[in-house]
């Protein structure tokens, strides 16, 4: 999957914004991404793979590659967690995400859970993603999360 897209430029553009008006704070984003989002997200990405690659699902259109899901189960809480969701930005917009989604809905109903949740950056770059978590039905936390630069 190709991350050299305009998918990815517009992220990168809407991510400069809010960092030159100070909404996400650029010593938080320095810390988190030390060399750049992209680089941070393969890493994540790696991880996943390397250590429960079991609970990835893909999404194939004519035999390629179009998008990928991580649920993870929470027992303790009754609840899976949709972890990652990607889309290759030449299948947006045309049902790979909530077909994704309704798998990862399935996978954790059958493993006995009673809700999933996702998170989602609040940034302008996500906001693509929390629309296509809203139109699937799912309903915000207001959750607060503070950072102090030491």
């Amino acid at each position: 999957m190709s991350t050299d897209g305009v998918r990815v430029v517009a992220y990168d553009a809407a991510m400069r914004a809010d960092l030159e008006t100070g909404y996400v704070p650029r010593f938080v984003y320095d810390n988190f991404y030390l060399d750049g989002w992209e680089v941070r997200q393969r890493e994540d990405l790696a991880q996943v793979l390397a250590r429960e690659a079991d609970c990835c699902d893909v999404a194939l259109v004519g035999g390629e590659l179009a998008g990928w899901v991580c649920t993870r189960i929470h027992a303790e809480d009754s609840m899976g967690e949709v972890y990652m969701l990607c889309v290759d930005p030449e299948y947006q917009r045309r049902g790979v995400g909530a077909a994704l989604l309704r798998h990862a809905h399935a996978r954790a109903h059958d493993a006995g859970m009673r809700m999933v949740m996702v998170e989602t950056g609040d940034d302008a770059g996500h906001a693509p993603a929390r629309a296509a978590y809203e139109a699937a039905g799912y309903v915000r936390w207001p959750v607060a999360r503070y950072f102090k630069e030491l």
